[in-house]
Protein backbone atom coordinates (compact mmCIF):
# COMPACT_ATOMS: atom_id res chain seq x y z
CA UNK A 1 0.00 0.00 0.00
CA UNK A 2 1.10 3.63 -0.69
CA UNK A 3 0.70 6.46 2.12
CA UNK A 4 0.62 9.96 0.88
CA UNK A 5 0.95 12.68 3.73
CA UNK A 6 0.32 16.50 1.70
CA UNK A 7 0.63 19.28 4.00
CA UNK A 8 -0.35 22.59 2.70
CA UNK A 9 -0.08 26.13 4.59
CA UNK A 10 -3.14 28.64 3.62
CA UNK A 11 -3.14 32.55 3.04
CA UNK A 12 -4.52 33.98 5.97
CA UNK A 13 -8.17 34.63 5.87
CA UNK A 14 -8.04 32.02 3.42
CA UNK A 15 -9.38 28.85 5.43
CA UNK A 16 -13.21 28.64 4.87
CA UNK A 17 -12.53 29.13 0.81
CA UNK A 18 -9.86 26.40 0.79
CA UNK A 19 -11.95 23.62 2.94
CA UNK A 20 -15.12 24.45 0.64
CA UNK A 21 -13.00 23.65 -2.56
CA UNK A 22 -10.71 20.63 -0.94
CA UNK A 23 -13.52 19.04 0.53
CA UNK A 24 -15.24 19.15 -3.34
CA UNK A 25 -11.86 17.06 -4.03
CA UNK A 26 -12.07 15.05 -0.85
CA UNK A 27 -15.77 13.81 -2.17
CA UNK A 28 -14.88 13.52 -5.63
CA UNK A 29 -12.16 11.12 -4.58
CA UNK A 30 -13.85 9.00 -2.19
CA UNK A 31 -16.69 8.44 -4.71
CA UNK A 32 -14.90 7.78 -7.36
CA UNK A 33 -11.75 5.77 -6.59
CA UNK A 34 -11.74 2.32 -5.69
CA UNK A 35 -8.20 2.30 -5.01
CA UNK A 36 -8.04 5.55 -3.23
CA UNK A 37 -8.80 3.01 0.30
CA UNK A 38 -8.50 6.63 2.51
CA UNK A 39 -8.58 10.53 1.22
CA UNK A 40 -9.28 12.99 4.24
CA UNK A 41 -8.87 16.58 4.91
CA UNK A 42 -7.71 17.21 8.50
CA UNK A 43 -6.88 21.04 10.21
CA UNK A 44 -3.89 21.25 11.95
CA UNK A 45 -4.05 24.87 13.19
CA UNK A 46 -5.90 27.88 11.47
CA UNK A 47 -3.18 27.82 8.26
CA UNK A 48 -2.32 24.15 8.02
CA UNK A 49 -4.17 21.16 6.56
CA UNK A 50 -3.25 18.03 6.33
CA UNK A 51 -4.52 15.29 3.34
CA UNK A 52 -3.99 12.18 4.65
CA UNK A 53 -4.51 9.56 1.69
CA UNK A 54 -3.89 5.94 1.23
CA UNK A 55 -4.17 3.79 -2.43
CA UNK A 56 -4.11 0.14 -2.24
CA UNK A 57 -1.40 0.35 -4.92
CA UNK A 58 1.44 2.83 -7.19
CA UNK A 59 -0.95 2.35 -9.97
CA UNK A 60 -4.07 3.29 -8.03
CA UNK A 61 -2.00 6.75 -7.10
CA UNK A 62 -1.69 7.33 -10.87
CA UNK A 63 -5.00 7.27 -11.74
CA UNK A 64 -6.02 9.85 -8.89
CA UNK A 65 -3.24 11.90 -9.91
CA UNK A 66 -4.34 11.58 -13.91
CA UNK A 67 -8.34 12.45 -12.95
CA UNK A 68 -9.61 15.79 -14.59
CA UNK A 69 -11.35 17.04 -11.06
CA UNK A 70 -7.71 16.69 -9.08
CA UNK A 71 -5.97 18.72 -11.74
CA UNK A 72 -8.60 20.86 -11.73
CA UNK A 73 -9.69 21.12 -8.08
CA UNK A 74 -6.03 20.86 -7.34
CA UNK A 75 -5.23 23.98 -9.48
CA UNK A 76 -7.88 26.12 -7.82
CA UNK A 77 -6.72 25.13 -4.34
CA UNK A 78 -3.08 26.43 -5.81
CA UNK A 79 -5.23 30.30 -5.39
CA UNK A 80 -5.07 30.18 -1.27
CA UNK A 81 -1.99 28.44 -0.77
CA UNK A 82 1.14 30.63 0.49
CA UNK A 83 3.62 28.21 -1.26
CA UNK A 84 4.15 24.36 -2.64
CA UNK A 85 2.49 21.43 -0.47
CA UNK A 86 4.63 19.34 1.02
CA UNK A 87 4.06 16.25 0.20
CA UNK A 88 5.68 12.53 1.30
CA UNK A 89 4.87 9.40 -0.56
CA UNK A 90 5.14 6.25 1.89
CA UNK A 91 5.19 2.71 1.30
CA UNK A 92 3.83 0.05 3.94
CA UNK A 93 5.80 -1.85 5.52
Amino acid sequence: MIGVIATLKVKEGKGADFETTANQLVNKVNANEEGALHYDLYKQDDNTYVFLERYKDEAALDIHRKTDYYKSIGAQLGAFLTGAPDIKVLQSV
